[in-house]
């Protein structure tokens, strides 16, 4: 008896079909390999070896002619599965989306990698900059972008930004891969975490309990930044709290740009590296006995108000508090307070472990 297996197979090829053990697994989105059978101008076959032959059409040759304009029979090449079966009984291939998928892949590993990349800017619109990695578009937030080239303009001149980032297009920029979605063509890149993998990697050569000499390289509300003057490449912070002993209201009243300290490594994290004035210098509160006790009348200069009460300014180094419940509330305690205005007050309590003393106003 024979069996015919032309277009399609007749009893086997139907057998293979409703019995999908006996072919190896193949899917619609694979990406698959394979070496050119034949070349024509309107169908490239192509062998896929377990998976039988493929073949890419009038179409996607198109699509994909810069691709395999230098190819030829014998040399192997990656394709997308879009049929696994079509009416001429082959795999119907595309060349472009598998290109397009194999530069997806190669991404992916890039960032699993955290590779620098060098990307040449090519656009920019109102949230970044774009760029190209492996043949696809990448964006590069402006939120993602280092100090140096972080659009420096306030609220009333946001419109500035676009001047700031079109003087970018044209450059080069160092980046790392931080997200990849090829369903939705998402590929998000970072000049902010190249800088961080360097600080990572810069961090490695201090240790907690380091003192280091700094340079301030800028003064916040919350702190303070330092550049090492080993190596300015190397940033640390200072929280406010670790300026001093006493409370620190505003950090420009005790630090200035450029000036040059010493600090105490206290933390490293993630290539963050944490700093302490106070840390370096005498703990005042180990004498506080000394100078005051319980009952005490003493003098002391406002240094701040707030909704929790005043802070006051005390002989050697020490600040008192007084409780807003003391006065029923922040408007009459403004009633009787000003900020730098001395008064007299009573010591209610001394708390050396808490670091704390706490006052009345003396009536």
């Amino acid at each position: 008896m024979t069996i015919n297996i032309k277009n399609g197979g007749g009893l086997i090829g139907q057998i293979l079909k409703t019995n999908h053990s006996f072919l190896p697994t193949l899917r619609v989105g694979d990406l698959v390999e394979g070496k050119i059978l034949e070349k024509g101008s309107a169908k490239l076959f192509i062998d896929l070896g377990k998976y039988g032959t493929g073949a890419v059409y009038r179409g996607e040759l198109q699509n994909a002619k810069e691709y395999i304009k230098n190819l030829n029979t014998g040399d192997a090449v990656h394709a997308k599965v879009i049929d696994i079966d079509n009416d001429e009984g082959l795999v119907e291939l595309s060349l472009s989306e598998a290109d397009k998928q194999k530069s997806w892949t190669e991404v992916q590993e890039l960032k699993e990698k955290e590779e620098i990349l060098k990307v040449k800017i090519t656009g920019f619109n109102k949230g970044g900059l774009m760029a190209e990695i492996k043949g696809l578009s990448a964006f590069l937030p402006v939120s993602q972008l280092s100090q140096d080239h972080y659009p420096k303009v306030s609220e009333e001149e946001k419109s500035k930004i676009f001047q700031s980032l079109q003087l970018l297009v044209g450059s080069e920029l160092e980046v790392k891969i931080i997200d990849v979605n090829p369903r939705t063509s998402k590929l998000i890149v970072s000049e902010k975490a190249v800088q961080e993998l360097s600080a990572r990697d810069l961090a490695k050569n201090y240790a907690v309990g380091q003192v280091i000499e700094g340079i301030i390289s800028g003064v916040a509300d919350f702190g303070a930044f330092l550049r090492f003057t080993d190596n300015p490449a190397v940033e640390g912070f200072v929280h406010v709290s670790e300026i001093d002993w006493r409370i620190i209201e505003n950090p420009k009243e005790v630090l200035k740009v450029d000036e040059v300290v010493k600090a105490k490594i206290v933390d490293i994290k993630d290539g963050r590296i944490s700093l302490s004035l106070k840390a370096l210098k005498e703990d005042p509160w180990v004498k506080v006995s000394e100078y005051f006790k319980d009952g005490d009348e003493v003098v002391g200069t406002v240094y701040s108000l707030n909704q929790f009460g005043a802070v006051v300014n005390l002989d050697h180094g020490f600040q008192g508090i007084i409780r807003v419940t003391e006065f029923g509330g922040v408007p009459e305690m403004k009633k009787e307070l000003s900020q730098g205005e001395q008064y007299s007050f009573i010591i209610e309590s001394v708390k050396s472990t808490e670091r704390r003393i706490n006052l009345k106003l003396k009536k």
